[in-house]
């Protein structure tokens, strides 16, 4: 009995530490700077990413061609991106700071989505220049 209590408890903290592992790789890619270029194609305003910009980068994401085949998609993002809006959308109504952590995560998502879109845009840029220079 023992031992299925700390397995149990061993499983529950192995799950917390990858997801605080997973958030905190999120959060250091989306304080990456950005090319204003991809900002404007999005209509960010004022070049300042907010979580109703995700569908517009996500969007143009989806529209970048991906020469780098082994890099992820934004398949797990925009399940937490889901998930934290349904999040907001409950409890926010409620709790005045849920709703602002969940604002504050949606941009995250939606500034992960903008810097994934310019390293796309880079790799391009270099297989052009690569393939020019033969």
């Amino acid at each position: 009995m023992i031992a299925a209590l700390i397995l149990s408890v061993s499983i529950v903290a192995l799950c917390r530490f990858g997801l605080y592992y997973w958030r905190a790789l999120l959060a250091g890619v989306a304080a990456q700077p950005v090319f204003e270029g991809i900002l404007e194609a999005a209509r960010v305003e004022n070049g300042r990413v907010t979580g109703g910009d995700f569908a517009m980068l996500a969007g143009l994401h989806d529209l970048t061609p991906d020469v780098n085949l082994g890099r992820g998609g934004l398949g797990f993002v925009r399940l937490y991106y889901r998930i934290v809006d349904g999040i907001g959308a409950v409890a926010g109504r409620y709790m005045p700071v849920v709703a602002g952590w969940s604002e504050r995560e949606l941009a995250i998502c939606a500034r992960y989505a903008a810097v994934h879109i310019d390293s796309r845009r880079q790799a391009n840029l270099e297989l052009a220049a690569s393939a020019c220079s033969y």
